[in-house]
C-alpha cells in the first residue's frame, strides 16, 4: 500500500517536509505553521467528505508519511491534480507509483473521467515528470478553454490531463507487455 485516507495524526511528519524550501513554493495548499497545516489537513478531510475533492497521504514501505496526492476542484467528473513528495523521498521512483494507484482509485472506483495538472512552467521537475507518463497529454492548444481559465491574469502554468481511457489503454498495453515477457 503506497496510499491511505488523510490523518490528522500524519501531520507532525508532512509538516516537516512541506516547508522545506525545494517543496513549499510548488504545494497548493500552503502552512506556515504546523497549527495552520492541521487546521488545513481538517478542512480537506472534510471537504472530501462533501465530496469536494479526494486527498490521500503518499506512505513509504515502512508505513512512513512522506507527502500527498490529491485531485481538487472536482466538477464534471474531472478535477486537478497536486501531488508533493518530501525531499528526502525525491528520485526514488514514489511519484511514479503513487500517482498509478491514485489513478486506478480515481478511474476505477471514484468515476473521475479526466485529471487536470496544472504546472508552473518554471517547475522544470514536475515538467518532467508529466512528460514520462505515457498516457498524460500536455493540452495547453487542445484544452484553450481549461488553459485559459488557470493562467487568469498571468501565464504561468502548463496545462496536462489525463483521460481514463488512455490511462486505461496504458494499463492493457502494460498487461500485455508483462504477459509476452512471461511467456518468453
Amino acid at each position: 500500500m503506497i496510499l491511505k485516507k488523510r490523518d490528522v495524526a500524519d501531520c507532525h511528519a508532512l509538516f516537516d517536509l512541506l516547508v522545506d524550501p525545494a517543496v513549499f513554493p510548488y504545494v497548493r495548499q500552503k502552512a506556515h505553521s504546523y497549527d495552520e497545516f492541521v487546521f488545513l489537513t481538517k478542512q480537506t478531510i472534510e471537504a472530501e467528505e462533501r465530496g469536494e475533492l479526494i486527498s490521500r497521504t503518499i506512505i513509504d514501505e515502512w508505513g512512513a508519511p512522506i507527502g500527498t496526492i490529491n485531485l481538487f476542484d472536482i466538477t464534471n467528473q474531472s478535477g486537478f491534480l497536486g501531488t508533493w513528495i518530501g525531499k528526502p523521498y525525491f528520485g526514488r521512483g514514489y511519484n511514479k507509483v503513487a500517482k498509478d494507484a491514485f489513478f486506478e482509485e480515481l478511474f476505477f472506483s471514484c468515476d473521475i473521467q479526466t485529471v487536470f495538472m496544472r504546472i508552473r512552467k518554471e517547475n522544470v521537475r514536475s515538467f518532467k515528470a508529466a512528460e514520462k507518463l505515457p498516457y498524460c497529454t500536455l493540452a495547453n492548444d487542445f484544452r484553450r478553454d481549461v488553459y485559459e481559465q488557470i493562467n487568469a491574469p498571468v501565464d504561468i502554468y502548463n496545462l496536462f490531463q489525463i483521460e481514463k481511457d488512455q490511462y486505461h489503454l496504458h494499463l492493457m498495453r502494460t498487461h500485455q507487455d508483462e504477459l509476452e515477457v512471461k511467456e518468453a
